[in-house]
This record gives C-alpha cells, sequence and structure tokens, in this order.
C-alpha cells in the first residue's frame, strides 16, 4: 500500500494503482478554465467501451455530439465542453463491445436530478464557507474512545414532514432537528444513506450515486450548511455508507460499459441474490480507488465525523447467504473474501492517516475477530467500533419476555459481559429492529400499558449503564406504538399525551446522565471501568453491578427486571459510607411509580457480594436506579478498654484459676493419704463448701 498524505503522482496513475483517495478531483465534471475558455471537463473510466460521448442539455441530448477521447490504455475517456452551465443536465452514453448505446450517470457526479429522473447534474463542489474550526479542536483534544457518544439514529425523509406530506429539506432539518437532538442530549446524529438513490423503499441502501447528496432534500450545499450547524451546536454527524453492494438500474455502476466494470461477472462471487443487487470487485484497482475515495470525499468536503459502512458480514464471506454450489472458495479453499478483508483494512488504514478523529464504524454480525483493533494485524479490519449484533438480539429476546420466564433465561441478560471488552462495541436499537413486524420498541415489553412503559425505561436506563458507545433509532423516544413507517412521519401527535411526554423527558435526562457523568463511559473497553457486584441473582431476575471513571469516581447500577417490588434489598458497596440515589427509571417525573431510595442510604460494615460493606434497597418493579457515594465515613472500630473493672476481672480469673490448680494438688494428696477420720471428713466437707461458696461470689460480680 503506498498511500501517502503528499502523493505527487499524477492523478490517473494514482488512480489506475488503486491508490487515490480524492479520484474525485480527476473524475467526473469540473469546471476549468483551458486557454482562457471557461466550461466543463468531464472523464470517466469505461474501459471496454467502444465509445463514450456526453449527452444532455448542453446538445439537447444528442449522442453524436460530444464524443469523448481515450486518455488511457486502461479506459478513461475525456472530453472539455465550453460554456456549460451549473446545475446542467447529463449522462454518458457508453457503447459496448456489442455495438449497443446505453446512457449511464456519472459515476463521480456531485449532484443528480431528483427522482424518478435520474441524470447527473454539472456542479461547483467548492466554495462552501466553514464554521466548525472549533469543533474540529475540541475533537483533535478529546479522544472519542473516552467520550460519550450516544447516537440518534433517523431517516431524513420520515423524521418529520410538512402538513401536505412533503419532507423536510436540509434547511428545514437545520431549523428542527438541531435544535431537538441538542435538547434530548444526544452526541450524534446516524443518517441512513443520504448517498443518492433511486427506489425509495431501499431506505438509500441501494445506491446510483457515491459521491451525490441525494437531491431529495436539497443541493449539496445544503447538506453542508447542516452538518456545519450541527458541529456549531456541538453535535456530530455519522453517514451510512454502502461499499458491500449496489443496485443493477440501468442508469447506474451496473454492466457499466457492457462487462463487470465494477461487479464481478461471476455472479457466484458477483451478486446478491436475494438483495437483487450486484457486489463490488474489491480486487479490481479502480474500484478501490472508486470507493476509498467515495469514503474519502464525505469525510473532506462535508465535513462528516464518521461513516458506518453497512452489511460487513456480506462482504467478508464468500458464502454469505448462499447454498452450496452457489459460491466459489477463496485461493486456499476457504470462505473467507481476502480481496475484501484488504480493501476494508486499506479503507480504514487511509481514513486514520488523513482523520485519525473520525469514527469507522462495522454493521459486523458474525464473531470475525480484531473489527476494531488498530493498528491492523494479520485478518483484522481496523475499524473504531463494531455494533454488538449479539448483545442487541440477546437483550431484545430478553425484555420481550413475560417476566414469569425471565428467571430461566437469566444468562441472556448477563452473557454480554463475558465477550464485552474482546471488541470495542456500540449498543445499537437500530431501525432493522422497528420494522417487518419486529415492532417497536415500547410495544416488544409485555404487559399492560403502564407497564410498557416501564419497560422501555428500564431497558434504556440499563443500556445506558452497559460498557459501549449507544445508538437508539428515531421514534423510540416518544414511545411510538406502530413500527417505522418511511412513507410517513413520526407520531408526533403522541406527545399531547402525558405518558409520551415523561418517556421523551426520561429519555432526555438518562441521556444527559450518560453524556455529563465521566463513570458512564470513560472506560468502556476493558474492566477498569466495570464491576460485577451482582449478577446471579436469577430467582428475583435483579443485576448490580459498578462502572468506573478514570479518577475513580464511580456510579453503582442496580437493574429489577420484574414487576415487583423488593424491599430491603442487599447489595455490596465498596466504600462506607452514605450513598445517594441519582437517577430512578421509576422517578414520577418519569411516569414512574415513584419508588426511591432518597439521597441518604448510609451502608453498614457488613460484607456481601465479595464487597467489604452493604446497603439495603428499595427496588422499584422494572426499575433501574443509579447510586453514588455522597460522603465517605470513618469505619467504626471497637476500641479495647483498660478500665478498673477489667483489671478488677483479670485478677479475680486469675485467682479463680489458682485455687482450681490447688483443689488439683489437694485431690491428688488425697487419693494416696491414709482414710480420714470423722472428725477430718466434716471439716474437709466444710472447707468444700466454703470454696464453693467463694468462687460463686467470684462468679456473681464477674
Amino acid at each position: 500500500m503506498a498511500y501517502k498524505l503528499n502523493d505527487e503522482r499524477p492523478p490517473l496513475d494514482r488512480f489506475l494503482a488503486g491508490e487515490s483517495v480524492n479520484a474525485y478531483e480527476f473524475l467526473g465534471s469540473h469546471f476549468v478554465n483551458w486557454d482562457n475558455r471557461n466550461g466543463v471537463v468531464f472523464r470517466v473510466w469505461a474501459p471496454i467501451a467502444l465509445s463514450v460521448s456526453v449527452v444532455g442539455d448542453v446538445n439537447n441530448w444528442g449522442s453524436d455530439a460530444n464524443f469523448m477521447y481515450r486518455i488511457s490504455e486502461s479506459g478513461v475517456w475525456e472530453l472539455f465542453i465550453e460554456g456549460v452551465q451549473e446545475f446542467a443536465c447529463y449522462k454518458y452514453c457508453v457503447e459496448t463491445p456489442w455495438s449497443q448505446r446505453q446512457f449511464k450517470t456519472d459515476p463521480y457526479a456531485f449532484h443528480c436530478q431528483t427522482r424518478p429522473e435520474n441524470a447527473s447534474r454539472v456542479y461547483e463542489i467548492n466554495g462552501y464557507e466553514w464554521h466548525d474550526e472549533a469543533w474540529y479542536k475540541y475533537k483533535e483534544e478529546h479522544p472519542h474512545s473516552k467520550q460519550p457518544i450516544n447516537v440518534y439514529e433517523m431517516n431524513a425523509g420520515s423524521w418529520r414532514k410538512y402538513e401536505d406530506g412533503n419532507t423536510f429539506s436540509y434547511g428545514k432539518l437545520a431549523e428542527e432537528l438541531i435544535p431537538y437532538v441538542k435538547e434530548m442530549g444526544y452526541t450524534h446524529i446516524e443518517f441512513m444513506p443520504l448517498t443518492e438513490f433511486p427506489f425509495d423503499g431501499s431506505w438509500g441502501y441501494q445506491v446510483t450515486g457515491y459521491f451525490a447528496a441525494t437531491s431529495r432534500y436539497g443541493e449539496p450545499k445544503d447538506l453542508m450548511y447542516f452538518i456545519d450547524r450541527c458541529h456549531e451546536e456541538g453535535i456530530g454527524v455519522i453517514l451510512d455508507w454502502v461499499p458491500a453492494h449496489f443496485p443493477k438500474d440501468a442508469h447506474g455502476l451496473a454492466r457499466f460499459d457492457g462487462t463487470g466494470c465494477y461487479e464481478y461477472e461471476d455472479y457466484r462471487i458477483g451478486e446478491h441474490k436475494e438483495w437483487g443487487t450486484y457486489i463490488f470487485n474489491y480486487g479490481r484497482y479502480e474500484v478501490t480507488s472508486f470507493l476509498i475515495s467515495s469514503a474519502m470525499f464525505w469525510l473532506d468536503m462535508y465535513h462528516i465525523d464518521g461513516i458506518r459502512v453497512d452489511a460487513v458480514a456480506s462482504m467478508l464471506y464468500l458464502d454469505y447467504n448462499r447454498k452450496d454450489g452457489e459460491w466459489l472458495p477463496n485461493a486456499y479453499g476457504g470462505r473467507e473474501n481476502l480481496v475484501a478483508v484488504d480493501f476494508l483494512q486499506k479503507l480504514n488504514s487511509v481514513v486514520h492517516m488523513f482523520h485519525p478523529e473520525a469514527l469507522m464504524i462495522a454493521e459486523e454480525s458474525t464473531a470475525w475477530p480484531n473489527v476494531t483493533r488498530y493498528p491492523i494485524k494479520d485478518m483484522g479490519l481496523g475499524f473504531d467500533y463494531k455494533w454488538n449484533m449479539g448483545w442487541m438480539n440477546d437483550m431484545l429476546s430478553y425484555i420481550s419476555l413475560d417476566p414469569l420466564w425471565r428467571n430461566y433465561h437469566h444468562d441472556t441478560l448477563t452473557f454480554s459481559m463475558v465477550y464485552a471488552f474482546s471488541e470495542n462495541f456500540m449498543l445499537p436499537i437500530s431501525h432493522d429492529e422497528a420494522v417487518y413486524g419486529k415492532g417497536s420498541l415500547i410495544n416488544k415489553m409485555p404487559g399492560d400499558y403502564d407497564q410498557k412503559f416501564a419497560g422501555v425505561r428500564g431497558f434504556v436506563a440499563y443500556m445506558m449503564a452497559h460498557p459501549g458507545k449507544k445508538l437508539m433509532f428515531m421514534g423510540s423516544e416518544i414511545g411510538q406504538f406502530d413500527e417505522w413507517n418511511a412513507e410517513s412521519q413520526l407520531e408526533w401527535n403522541l406527545l399531547d399525551y402525558e405518558k409520551h411526554r415523561q418517556l421523551n423527558h426520561f429519555f432526555a435526562e438518562v441521556n444527559k446522565f450518560y453524556r455529563d457523568v465521566p463513570a458512564m463511559h470513560e472506560n468502556d473497553y476493558d474492566w477498569d471501568g466495570f464491576q460485577w457486584i451482582a449478577l446471579d441473582d436469577y430467582q428475583k431476575s435483579v443485576i448490580a453491578f459498578r462502572r468506573i471513571a478514570e479518577d475513580g469516581s464511580e456510579i453503582i447500577c442496580v437493574c429489577n427486571f420484574q414487576p415487583v417490588q423488593r424491599d430491603d434489598y442487599t447489595i455490596g458497596v465498596p466504600v462506607y459510607g452514605i450513598y445517594e440515589e441519582v437517577f430512578n427509571s421509576e422517578s414520577e417525573e418519569f411516569g414512574g411509580c415513584g419508588v426511591t431510595n432518597g439521597d441518604s442510604i448510609k451502608s453498614k460494615k457488613v460484607k456481601d457480594h465479595e464487597l467489604p460493606y452493604s446497603i439495603k434497597l428499595t427496588l422499584p418493579p422494572l426499575g433501574v436506579m443509579y447510586l453514588r457515594l455522597k460522603e465517605a465515613l470513618p469505619v467504626p472500630v471497637r476500641k479495647k478498654s483498660t478500665s478498673k473493672m477489667t483489671e478488677k476481672k483479670k485478677e479475680a480469673l486469675k485467682k479463680l484459676k489458682d485455687e482450681k490448680a490447688a483443689e488439683k494438688v489437694a485431690a491428688e494428696d488425697a487419693d494416696t493419704a491414709p482414710a480420714e477420720t470423722e472428725a477430718e471428713s466434716e471439716s474437709t466437707e466444710k472447707n468444700s463448701l466454703t470454696a464453693d461458696s467463694t468462687r460463686s461470689k467470684v462468679a456473681n460480680r464477674l
């Protein structure tokens, strides 16, 4: 790998070598001045094409008016056209080896028509004036691994709409979404794909424009403005990005020059049948340059803060969702897609080289090792974070159970801590868990109406205390019962009802607690930040654990996953003193039952859960509480007495001991002495009674 910060090689050479990080500056359409003539230069890669021409507004869509010139044997074509205006529509007319003509959008276009139209538009991508210097300085000084990351995942087209059903623009989202996210205490917004896509039903995951922000909500600089405003308000922006596959739409990348140009020809390695998409040919240098340049484009030009790479598991395994005979093994006979692994390693290396502060997040659902280890070793991938799909599936299964059966599945609740520090995990409750009959978060909860709300509060409070960064899909915070529908906005009218307003308030408060308390997020990825207190009380479905900050301060989290109040529940604590309850999911302000423990919980010098002290608590039904040490107290010590009474006691005991010793000697002498006379016997008995009386008096005094 020959990536460099200041690579002076010609851009065409870097592109063809698979080592371009900014191919978008060379390929595509660009305003230029050549020989004092203002116009646009067009460049496209179509290696097997017999001819390529530019068609569009500039020539009334005549396919024979503006043929391009092949400038390399590898199939890069170029043409300068004078007088082209910004926003002019165009396509490439590509002649296949079979002399068939097909019209393609520009793979490197910065802007496109709004669906159902699909032509590319000439656009000046440069020139936006950014105002986020302070944001970048903050990120440089505060590494994200030690910072709170609480992501609000959303779909831009269905978060909120106008009354007539039209979607908000990027500008309107800046007005409405940013204040809401800030008030709710989230740290980042994650958009489902904003790269241009033709089919609304794909939610953006079938991409045709890897360098074009979707025009559904405005032009590119409008999105830049939105991101800039987020940064000014201290909110990061993450984009979903899809390098795993692309759709078969005729105007897109599929069979771009009539052959497998961006994809493999062989369907056994080049197609996802269940998705109806093609798989990128990661072994082709030009494709590697295309994809890595796309990721870098969003970081360079749009100042996004992170990329969530979609469907990583489908990239890693050649037999992903395939039956025997439907896939080809690698050169060593294995199922690992070695060229995809190489691509992901290059991707993360390049991003960390040029943007060390960026978040690289993998949606990866298997046990592939070292997904998040950097520097990269062996088959590791080099991401910063991995979605913890195992935790998500286990916990959603657990909380969906009738509480009557939860004690039989207690291991599901605690199992995540067996592997919690094997990767840098992010805990996701994503859009995938709110569609296709899975139900919304609140509708997964068993029980009556009130218990469903309590279940959400308890689960989310537990989630916030569990090690790992966080992600929550939009709508969960208002208690939407219906599944997410991409064609309509969230059911904001629910906030007219008190229970939903209280739940929304709960989300805001628990988010802010997570954000503001270092123990909740500083040590997410090693045992220094976590310690079990109670993990095996399966009969009561109760767990308790400690979250510990780098300075030693800590929060104790106690969770009751049964709809039963637990009185006088004892847990161990590490320090003798007074503890206070600082957060309770069942507080009345959140719509809870109001069972709390106050701010003066004094510990006892009684060991419990292998800790030296303990406290007694009242656990509200389905409640989760956070405790912290309010005041450490001196440990009481029983002092030794030095009073005169103690000295007298010692003297009396010594005297009694001496008398017993004398009696023993007398008894031994008696065994060997002649028989006593009657007078002597009476005298001995009298002395014995006197001795017994003396001992009795001594004992009474003691």
